[in-house]
């Protein structure tokens, strides 16, 4: 927990799938938030296998700015994979973790920084979520009792990518899985490591640009049946 207004060093890091409209934008903003609430910051874009330009555009972007660095998947991991892939290229004191369509902004996180004297890990919450019906009820009630029964967990928005914590947490979680479960994961062995977790709202914008691609039936499979292998291995530690 911290009490600074300001922190000493920030890794921002967000997965990136066909961003390619959204990307330069989403960057900029991040690298203007950064300045104002850390000392030191990095940016940091995992390009997990898109087949636009998503990559090319943030290498241009880290020509100009030293701060802006560029994790390339060769081929696409999903959301998992690239999750873990941004935590391991963090190099700063703290991490904030976001998404890179721009359903999410920027100016909120000064407060989140503030509500690290009461937390190691701030995870946000959608007030509003700008989603399809069918992802809607998918998370906020079928996810929702899912993770409630299997590991007892009860935040209200885990899947929302807005979350600021130090590094400290990510170095004492090892990550098995490599699916949409593994910021569950991520969370939920927090919480079993007792870290503090404030849950605080954000706002959530519609997309402008993109598809989502989080909702189909091959990535829902691979998450329930990856949710039944953590499942088992927390019940032996």
């Amino acid at each position: 927990m911290t009490s600074l207004d300001k922190l000493s060093s920030l890794s921002v890091f967000m997965p990136a799938y066909n961003e390619e409209a959204n990307i330069s934008n989403v960057v900029l903003e991040a690298c203007e938030a950064a300045k104002k609430i850390a000392v030191d910051y990095e940016v940091i874009v995992v390009n997990d296998g898109s087949k636009d330009d998503t990559g090319k555009i943030v290498t241009d972007l880290a020509k100009k700015n030293h701060h802006i660095k560029l994790v390339n998947h060769i081929v696409n991991k999903g959301y998992g994979g690239a999750v873990k892939s941004g935590l391991d290229a963090c190099s700063k004191e703290y991490i904030f973790f976001t998404d890179s369509d721009g359903q999410f902004h920027f100016d909120e996180l000064g407060r989140f920084v503030k509500l690290l004297s009461r937390a190691d890990l701030v995870m946000g919450y959608r007030r509003k979520r700008m989603d399809p019906f069918h992802r809607v009820f998918l998370a906020q009630v079928l996810l929702k009792i899912w993770n409630y029964v299997l590991f007892g967990l009860t935040v209200k928005d885990v899947d929302c990518a807005y979350k600021l914590f130090p590094r400290k947490v990510s170095d004492n979680i090892k990550l098995e899985t490599e699916s949409a479960i593994t910021v569950t994961e991520f969370i939920v062995k927090a919480w079993r490591l007792g870290f503090v977790i404030h849950q605080a709202p954000v706002t959530h914008y519609a997309r402008k640009f993109g598809e989502q691609t989080g909702g189909n039936w091959r990535v829902i499979l691979r998450a329930a049946t990856d949710s039944f292998h953590l499942y088992k291995q927390l019940q032996k530690i």
